[in-house]
């Protein structure tokens, strides 16, 4: 099983919200995540966290750490996004996460965004913070 991260659970895995070992627990296991991820999760840092510059760059060099290897965002990524924003009513920036996910040959999708339990193409969408989630 290939998985593949939102910003969410990054968020969570780095915070003090009642999510947190949750969210360590399936970092640990392993997955990818995308160039996308690492964008939203310093924005995430800096604008609503407000860490100062060397902590987000030391709290993303761990995460790099556990995440060698970045999906990255092309115009492929682009344009299968667009068609899975229109064909399956996801707003664009969670389809560019789908779309990435599925380009990379994930599995799952651990995300709290979107629809638990839905499935596109190979891809099963799970959310990470329900009782159903091993």
């Amino acid at each position: 099983m290939s998985a593949f991260f939102d910003t969410n659970v990054l968020i969570y895995a780095f915070s003090s919200d009642f999510r947190r070992d949750r969210a360590l627990n399936m970092v640990a296991g392993g997955g990818l995540i995308s160039a996308q991820v690492l964008n939203e999760f310093t924005n995430v840092l800096r604008n609503r966290q407000k860490q100062d510059w060397p902590i987000i760059e030391a709290v993303l060099h761990s995460v790099r750490g556990r995440f060698p290897e970045v999906v990255p965002l092309t115009a492929d990524t682009h344009a299968a996004a667009l068609v899975l924003a229109r064909e399956h009513g996801f707003a664009f920036y969670d389809a560019l996460i789908v779309a990435a996910a599925v380009e990379a040959g994930c599995d799952i999708l651990y995300t709290e965004d979107l629809q638990d339990g839905r499935a596109i193409g190979g891809l099963t969408i799970r959310n990470p913070f329900t009782e159903t989630v091993p």
